[in-house]
């Protein structure tokens, strides 16, 4: 059995786990409960190829977020809006993202993907550093703009000829996020610059940045656009988009994300334990139509 987390993502073959990391919740908003969030977007996208989620709570102790390491098979960290320095996500994260170094080189393969948030987080645990700049893209599709060879890279080579033309040429990638990490600050520091391969870019008519990235040596991933909002999200905002060739999109980076989760052999100590810890223990509270996250599950 495989598990994958998003900040609490579990994934199986015949049943795979992913985690996925659960952050603080939104300041004001009028339906939390608890102290963390997930949206169930996120949770949906995981389980449309297959895998079981089990969330990861914040504000646990490292021995904790250890225990559940060795029984997951990935980590999922989603979009959100929390401090990528101090905030308990970043903790968590911190965590998570140690853990999986060791497991790599030891062998032991253990994927990380990073979506909009996730991809800022994964920048800052390289780096040390924040080296995010301000971009006019808080509610904005865009078409991808592939780097040479990119579409020979991990996360690309098996997705159709068709669903790569449609990512480079139609406006079907939901953009929600004023920073990003802009080519010349990424060209400018060696860590980054070593550790992750630009796939693809975009701008925002001023400033050129990265959009997706995957690890030279580590099965790690990081998206700045949200492959989870077109079949999962509803809210009526600029940069939504519910085409046929966003929806495919979506799937391939599902898919592809969750077959590197079943190269990993992490496993619960027991059933009752694994039963314990899965997402199907929660209820998702439906936030209504015009909000951002159509349901959302809280954590204490």
């Amino acid at each position: 059995q495989y598990s994958l987390m998003l900040p609490l993502l579990k994934l199986t073959l015949v049943l795979i786990a992913k985690r996925i990391l659960a952050q603080e919740n939104i300041k004001d908003d009028p339906h939390a409960q608890g102290s963390s969030y997930i949206a169930a977007s996120y949770v949906k996208h995981l389980e449309s190829a297959g895998a079981r989620v089990v969330p990861i709570h914040i504000n646990r102790t490292e021995e904790e977020y250890e225990k559940l390491f060795n029984a997951i098979n990935g980590l999922l960290l989603p979009g959100g809006n929390v401090d990528i320095e101090k905030s308990q996500f970043t903790r968590a994260a911190r965590i998570f993202y140690e853990l999986a170094i060791k497991a790599n080189d030891a062998s032991d393969y253990f994927p990380i993907w990073g979506t909009c948030q996730g991809f800022q987080q994964l920048t800052v645990l390289t780096s040390n550093k924040n080296l995010l700049t301000l971009t006019d893209t808080k509610a904005v599709a865009l078409p991808l703009t592939f780097s040479p060879g990119a579409q020979n890279s991990r996360l690309f080579k098996k997705f159709p000829k068709d669903v790569l033309q449609s990512l480079s040429e139609e406006n079907i990638t939901s953009n929600f996020h004023s920073w990003s990490l802009s080519i010349q600050n990424y060209s400018s520091n060696a860590k980054l610059k070593r550790f992750y391969r630009v796939l693809t870019t975009n701008t925002d008519g001023k400033k050129e940045f990265i959009s997706t990235m995957e690890a030279y040596q580590y099965p790690f991933y990081a998206v700045q656009w949200h492959p989870e909002k077109s079949p999962f999200e509803w809210i009526e905002k600029d940069g939504m988009v519910h085409t046929l060739s966003a929806i495919k999109a979506t799937f391939y980076t599902a898919h592809f994300f969750v077959s590197e989760a079943m190269k990993n052999h992490h496993q619960f100590s027991s059933q009752s334990e694994e039963e314990k810890a899965l997402i199907y223990n929660y209820q998702p509270v439906f936030k209504g139509m015009n909000s951002i996250f159509l349901q959302n599950y809280y954590f204490d």
